[in-house]
């Protein structure tokens, strides 16, 4: 163990300075539509996503089909409202995917020319149950010029690009043509081609110019973690590990955890995820009959020894089916781009199970995940710490990049929005911790790195003493993990106001339907990812979940949401990473 916590510490300068972040060149616009990505080569490739809009409608306005008496499809009425909304001609707006939630759908939408679609230029329409639109976000384009559709660079060419670009292989993955929105108002035909490198790690969706044959942009699959975060209600490793006895939710995993949709297991592997080392074959079987996985953990010794291997293979198993099970109930399904192999005709794409790789040879102190689309698995990677602690932060990446955007795992690709990522996976952890009403302070990753001080500059709370965090540090934070904490702990603020308004439940991970704050937390949550824009900002993420309350709760909770945002300078007049602490009339004498 000593070696280990060595290890550990020795990385601590490294963890710090990958997660402050600071500078004084940002700008709002910058943050909001770029984000430079770092390839292994060398390559800095600066990525453009079109500015999002965001609009919410509150209860909800009519759209040009509401009045048709024969009814119409969620496919028919966005792509109407999309038209009508932007003026934009029949040919131009075309329906790629959606799914219904229990108190909205969802339709995402993307700009076409001549049948072709862009990659960057997409929307996303809300309708509630009574079919009226309730929230619209789009980033399409009015293009100065627009490329011819027929290829000049051939594909096999654009393929050897991109692997020489990025220093990888093309995983077979069907290529497609696409147009791209460039920051000089052009659209390019591009070739889109994923490109893999399995010794590092990385997993690009790369875009090259089909008349040039220029490398024009990526979207980089991976989120990459400084840390590794907790068990589903232990702090750290000394808490203890606990004997779960059944711990699967037959409503979200119907032929509970140890099956792969086809066949009875009785390893690590099954419909929800694969927990292995190297291989995909090196699983741990049950220890005796009857699916027991008793392995003890033995912090005396290496990582690597049989037991601890064996340990980090089960805890890693249960975590990321735990958190499937959770999501599952609060809205994240089979239909809503979830991760399973068998999606037992309920929608969305399947053979896309979470790949555990544990104990990870490409790295140490560190994790990884990565969300292709819908229907290819998600791939975590834990490194050497991964036997002291669990990945609900890394889980929760495939959540957030899955339902923002309707499943592409485009969409949480610009500085901000990625950091907001970070701070969607902190906040997960934050609320999977709690087992009681009290909203502590709360430190992030104090083992791995053997601090009590643990991995973030502060703690997470509600006092601006302990964390001053605001919306004006945007202005000077610019690498993810750093902007993940602003948002982080405006949604702390965010629940501490809902759990002291309704109270808290222990009932929250299998009881979707109670009243009380961290349950209302939670869908709201879930909710507002799938309303927001692709590449959403604080100030739209802020308005989803205003939104997402109103869908659900009839905006019951809208002055606790919006007093919470603005104690942290996100009030109704924020704009440009300027503080704001306003909130709306009717919520000043409450």
């Amino acid at each position: 163990m000593a070696s280990f916590t060595k290890l550990l510490a020795a990385a601590l300068l490294a963890v710090t300075y990958a997660t402050t972040g600071f500078s004084f060149l940002t700008t709002p616009e910058r943050h909001a539509t770029r984000r430079s990505i770092t390839i292994g080569s060398g390559l800095e490739i600066e990525a453009f996503h079109p500015p999002s809009t965001f609009e919410i409608f509150g209860e909800g306005i009519d759209h040009p089909l509401s009045k048709r008496d024969n009814g119409f499809s969620l496919s028919q009425a966005s792509v109407a409202f999309v038209q009508s909304h932007l003026s934009k001609g029949a040919d131009a707006v075309s329906f790629r995917t959606g799914f219904a939630g229990d108190v909205a759908q969802h339709a995402f939408l993307t700009q076409t020319h001549n049948g072709i679609p862009f990659a960057n230029a997409v929307a996303n329409v809300a309708f509630n149950k009574a079919n009226k639109v309730v929230s619209f976000g789009s980033s399409f384009v009015n293009p100065k010029t627009i490329a011819s559709t027929t290829p000049s660079i051939a594909l096999a060419d654009a393929i050897t690009t991109a692997e020489k670009a990025l220093d990888g292989t093309f995983n077979q993955h069907p290529a497609k043509l696409e147009f791209f929105a460039k920051p000089d108002n052009t659209a390019v035909l591009t070739h889109v081609i994923q490109i893999q490198n399995d010794d590092t790690g990385a997993w690009f969706e790369a875009f090259v110019d089909a008349h040039s044959g220029d490398l024009v942009s990526v979207t980089d699959f991976v989120t990459k973690a400084s840390y590794l975060v907790l068990p589903m209600q232990k702090e750290i490793l000394t808490d203890g590990f606990q004997v779960l006895t059944n711990p699967a939710d037959l409503i979200a995993s119907p032929l509970g955890w140890h099956n792969n949709g086809t066949l009875n297991t009785t390893t690590t592997s099954g419909n929800n995820a694969i927990a292995f080392k190297a291989n995909q074959a090196a699983t741990t079987s049950q220890s005796s009959d009857g699916l027991n996985f008793i392995f003890t953990q033995d912090p005396n010794q290496d990582p690597t020894v049989q037991t601890n291997l064996d340990a980090a293979r089960v805890n890693a198993f249960y975590v990321v089916n735990t958190m499937h099970d959770l999501t599952y109930r609060y809205g994240f399904t089979e239909a809503s781009f979830n991760f399973q192999q068998n999606n037992f005709g309920k929608g969305g794409l399947g053979n896309d199970q979470v790949t555990i790789s544990v104990q990870d040879s490409a790295g140490v102190n560190n994790a990884d995940f990565a969300t292709p689309p819908d229907g290819q698995s998600g791939r975590m990677r834990m490194f050497l710490w991964t036997h002291t602690t669990a990945m609900t932060h890394e889980n929760t990446h495939g959540v957030s990049n899955r339902l923002t955007g309707g499943g592409t795992g485009r969409c949480l690709q610009t500085t901000e929005a990625g950091g907001m990522g970070e701070g969607w996976s902190d906040a997960m952890a934050n609320w999977n911790e709690k087992t009681s009403s009290a909203v502590n302070d709360f430190v992030l990753g104090q083992y791995v790195i053997n601090s009590t001080a643990g991995i973030r500059t502060h703690p997470y709370s509600t006092d601006p003493v302990v964390n001053p965090l605001r919306y004006s540090d945007l202005q000077t934070r610019t690498e993810v993990h750093a902007i993940g904490e602003i948002w982080a702990n405006m949604l702390y603020n965010v629940y501490a106001n809902l759990v002291g308004a309704h109270g808290w439940t222990s009932l929250a991970r299998t009881d979707p339907t109670g009243t009380e704050g961290n349950v209302v937390f939670l869908h709201l949550f879930l909710d507002s990812l799938a309303l927001q824009p692709c590449n959403p900002t604080f100030l739209s993420a802020r308005d989803a979940w205003i939104q997402a309350d109103v869908n659900r709760y009839g905006g019951a909770n809208a002055c606790q949401i919006w007093k919470a945002f603005a104690s942290r300078g996100l009030g109704t007049s924020a704009a440009n990473h300027t503080d704001n602490a306003d909130v709306p009339p009717a919520c000043i004498q409450t």
